[in-house]
């Protein structure tokens, strides 16, 4: 509730801040409501959608005040979300806390006091890395004068890692789809924001091992991450080879770069470097699943989560080979964490049903472009067909509900889950209903 109510009032200040007329980019004139509420959602959700042009609509002013709400939300969440875990594991007996962090190394409840300090350390550092990297290639390599190339590069900077997607340019960075030295830059940038705080304190804590012993939350998230980067890098290659609208004009290089660039993106980051709204349905239905799964836990990426998936996926890998327990690297999955990944998965999946069933009746727009919006809001992506301004007023206020349920709600739920754990001292008489 604390997390919900904090966010909302960031949002309530940064609605009003974005009305004033100095955040126009018109002189004298002001934001409508429904625009400065959608744009203050979105950047304190850190998702990335608009209804207006951020480069052209708002002045340097509104661009620093949106800025800044990303920074605040995507700062908030990794901080909230990592001390929230921390209380979750106070729950535990002390015994068990010490037995779990001796084998984990992971942050224990008496590191609450210096974990907003580590995750600023690692914030200012990544975004102040990846800025001065693209100061250097837009001044040096563009010829943009070096005070625009400064503030370009710090903006897409802080927009890469805290998952944004909010850009100055209204193509997002299509023009730059063939620069490895822009697009490097801001992939970097968007997987340490979305691997999540936990994992990124786990690995920089393991640096100079030979052999790094990895708790299994760090081994999901990593191996996890790189697998749908692979998979969606691979399908985005296959479908979209010879589509005249993405990569079919490119070459072979270009292609790979623009295909990476999209599949790393498609998890919540909500740059694109090809035409979103030209993808194939294939490509399509790729964008629904990743946008949906999302980043890790912790960080500033939205979705399911990638543990919540891969957890589901060794639930039914180890019911297939009929093993009782579901276990990996040589440890056993609680059932806690098995029940608590189901309940995530289908209310979340119900909430993208019911946004998805209210908005349709409003508009004339094709399901698929109005469902990627549906999911793309759900898992604060921020990607789009190019339907978000089209979308009347009630579509863009269940847009706007819906990019707040997917931000603050999802970790508010695994909270809430976890620490809803009641001993009860009997259990019922078991019983098996057919299933399939």
């Amino acid at each position: 509730m604390v997390l919900a109510l904090s966010f909302l009032s960031v949002i309530a200040l940064g609605t009003l801040l974005l009305m004033l007329p100095f955040a126009h980019a018109q002189a004298g004139e002001s934001a409508p409501f429904l625009t400065a509420l959608f744009t203050a959602t979105s950047a304190v959700c850190v998702t990335g959608l608009v209804v207006v042009d951020t480069g052209t609509y708002w002045s340097g002013t509104g661009q620093a005040i949106i800025m800044g709400l990303f920074q605040v939300g995507g700062f908030g969440m990794m901080t909230s979300a990592t001390l929230m875990g921390l209380l979750i594991s106070g729950q535990m007996r002390i015994r068990t806390r010490l037995l779990l962090q001796a084998e984990t190394h992971s942050l224990a409840l008496g590191d609450v006091k210096s974990v907003a300090k580590l995750v600023l350390k690692v914030t200012v550092a990544v975004e102040l890395a990846m800025a001065l990297a693209l100061w250097l290639r837009f001044a040096l390599g563009y010829g943009m004068p070096w005070g625009d190339a400064a503030w370009h590069g710090l903006f897409h900077s802080i927009s890469a890692f805290n998952n944004a997607g909010f850009s100055t340019w209204g193509d997002s960075v299509m023009a730059y789809s063939g620069d490895a030295l822009v697009l490097v830059p801001l992939m970097l940038a968007i997987v340490i924001g979305g691997l999540g705080f936990p994992v990124l304190h786990e690995l920089l804590s393991e640096r100079g091992r030979k052999r790094p012993i990895w708790s299994m939350h760090t081994a999901i998230t990593v191996w996890g991450s790189l697998a749908l980067v692979a998979l969606g890098t691979g399908v985005v290659l296959l479908t979209e080879f010879d589509n005249p609208g993405t990569l079919g004009p490119m070459g072979w290089s270009h292609k790979a770069l623009a295909a990476l660039f999209t599949s790393i993106s498609a998890r919540t980051a909500g740059f694109n470097a090809i035409d979103i709204g030209a993808l194939t349905t294939e490509s399509l239905a790729l964008h629904y699943v990743l946008m949906f799964i999302g980043g890790g836990s912790a960080g500033t990426a939205g979705g399911v989560k990638v543990t919540t998936f891969f957890v589901l996926v060794l639930v039914v890998w180890n019911e297939i080979r009929g093993h009782r327990d579901v276990e990996f690297r040589g440890r056993r999955i609680a059932d806690s964490v098995q029940r608590q990944a189901i309940t995530i998965m289908v209310l979340s999946a119900a909430v993208v049903s019911l946004a998805l069933l209210l908005i349709l009746p409003l508009t004339t727009l094709p399901l698929e472009k109005v469902l990627f919006e549906v999911v793309s809001a759900f898992g604060t992506v921020g990607l789009s067909t190019g339907i978000t301004a089209e979308l009347p007023p009630g579509a863009q206020s269940i847009i706007i509900a819906l990019m707040f349920v997917g931000r603050v709600g999802v970790v508010t739920l695994a909270v809430a889950l976890a620490t809803n754990q009641i001993r009860r001292n009997y259990r019922y008489p078991e019983e098996k209903p057919i299933v399939g």
